[in-house]
């Protein structure tokens, strides 16, 4: 690593830690030539899968289209921006341990669908009816009649049966 304070190479590691949640190397450094510190920040540079569309077509895997469209289903819902952010990361994620070179969009599609519904029920159905490509009104009730029928089997407690 080059000095910026002279451009010199001979710099060496004074001092180690993990930063930003393990997600990153804090280095402290000092320069051999003009005794200057300075810190330094070192991630892993991961690169994301291609993204197979509908039509087959492949294309770059696009954050700003993924924020964009978890974002448009948020709009004016109570959830907050870290909210939002952990669910982007856990997506962004799970698409990196997936190892593959290539995804469909399907497949994020399905993944955003699942944060959608931990994060805001509205913004669920609302990001599935365009998602899925809701025809008509008979789509939407059978949808709602789904996570209704799901909220009350996960709210009635699991007993044993009486001796």
């Amino acid at each position: 690593m080059r000095c910026p304070f002279c451009g010199a190479d001979d710099t060496r590691v004074v001092d180690s830690r993990l930063a930003n949640e393990g997600g990153q190397v804090r280095r402290r450094r000092r320069c051999g030539v003009c005794d200057e510190r300075f810190t330094t920040f070192e991630v892993a540079e991961l690169t994301m899968p291609r993204v197979i569309k509908s039509n087959n077509a492949r294309e770059p895997f696009n954050e700003q289209k993924l924020r964009g469209g978890i974002m448009r289903a948020l709009e004016k819902r109570p959830v907050t921006i870290e909210a939002i952010e952990a669910a982007l990361n856990r997506i962004h994620k799970h698409i990196l341990i997936s190892g593959e070179r290539e995804v469909s969009s399907a497949f994020i599609g399905e993944l955003v669908m699942g944060e959608l519904r931990q994060l805001d029920e509205v913004a669920y159905v609302r990001f599935a009816s365009v998602y899925r490509r809701f025809n008509d009104v008979e789509e939407f009730r059978s949808m709602i009649d789904r996570l209704e029928q799901d909220e009350r089997d996960s709210s009635i407690p699991s007993t044993l049966s009486p001796p």
